[in-house]
């Protein structure tokens, strides 16, 4: 009997200690529950590109991108009248300008690039972010990146006296980004392009502003119509090239895409009043007018590829 009641004393003391400890582990689940944390927002956009322009995005850490982005010639030249229809409204016109890209992204802050834009033209880049949408802890309205590229011309000069520190270009851009709802995303784009090298003869400058504006709508969870807007400030009227020869510039471009996410790739096909594959082009040497017959078709194709594991903290 004596061992009886012992053992029910030991299997009461047993009880009430795992109560205890029970309700330790509910205060600390409730305590972790009550913390304030970050809330990320992701997706602003579903490319690095919005079309022609970076987007806030990045390659995600230990991931290499491939894009390939072609764009065709105009789709309705004045004077061709049935030629246009035979030329597929550009596609088959025998104009088209393709740009080769792979990014990487070392660390998740942190993306570089490297390009072949056609015409013995290359490209290399990095992307930086700056600040992350996010509410909780702190409380962020908009993603913020830098995005600092440098453009070579490696064709053949036109003489020995071509120097090679001629041929390099740069762009640098502000990337300020805000996901308003689930569903629209837009993104302001202030760009710096610096020339080392212009044709001085009247007007002409090193240095080209433009302001952009980019945004997304999303129809499904795999499809969005996108746009972009963006408006030249200086280096576009009343130029002169050295030969006294007019230069003609137009500061509008104007791009309307769609966007569809089959799961491994991302599709992007659009419209665009500027037929150039680069940046620099696109924002200070462009010459197709905002109307209909003056845009060109065009696709971007997006992959990416992990080849760095990552290993997360348990």
């Amino acid at each position: 009997m004596k061992k009886i009641f012992l053992y029910l004393i030991v299997a009461c003391c047993f009880l009430v200690k795992a109560s205890a400890q029970d309700d330790l582990l509910g205060d600390l689940v409730k305590a972790d529950a009550a913390k304030v944390k970050n809330n990320y927002t992701i997706a602003t956009f579903k490319s690095t590109r919005i079309i022609n322009m970076q987007s806030v995005e990045m390659t995600g850490k230990g991931n290499l991108q491939f894009m390939i982005s072609h764009r065709f010639g105009q789709i309705w030249k004045d004077g061709k009248s049935w030629s246009n229809l035979a030329q597929l409204f550009g596609m088959n016109a025998g104009a088209a300008n393709t740009y080769m890209s792979f990014e990487y992204a070392p660390q998740s802050w942190l993306n570089l690039g490297f390009a072949a834009t056609g015409n013995a033209q290359f490209e290399s880049w990095a992307k930086f972010r700056l600040t992350r949408q996010q509410t909780g802890v702190k409380n962020i309205p908009v993603t913020v990146d830098l995005f600092s590229s440098f453009h070579f011309d490696g064709s053949e000069g036109p003489s020995p006296d071509d120097f090679v520190w001629n041929r390099f270009s740069y762009i640098n851009q502000l990337l300020i980004g805000r996901k308003l709802n689930d569903k629209l995303s837009l993104q302001l784009i202030p760009s710096w392009i610096h020339y080392n090298y212009v044709p001085y003869g009247i007007n002409n400058t090193n240095n080209v502003f433009s302001i952009g504006i980019g945004g997304r709508y999303k129809l499904t969870n795999k499809t969005a119509l996108s746009f972009e807007y963006s408006r030249q400030l200086n280096g576009y009227k009343n130029l002169l090239d050295e030969s006294a020869s007019a230069v003609n510039y137009v500061p509008d471009l104007l791009s309307l895409g769609y966007d569809w996410d089959t799961g491994g790739h991302i599709f992007q096909f659009f419209f665009t009043s500027s037929s150039a594959a680069t940046n620099i082009a696109q924002l200070s040497q462009n010459t197709n007018d905002v109307r209909l017959g003056n845009f060109s078709l065009g696709f971007n194709l997006n992959r990416s590829y992990g080849i760095k594991k990552i290993v997360t903290a348990p």
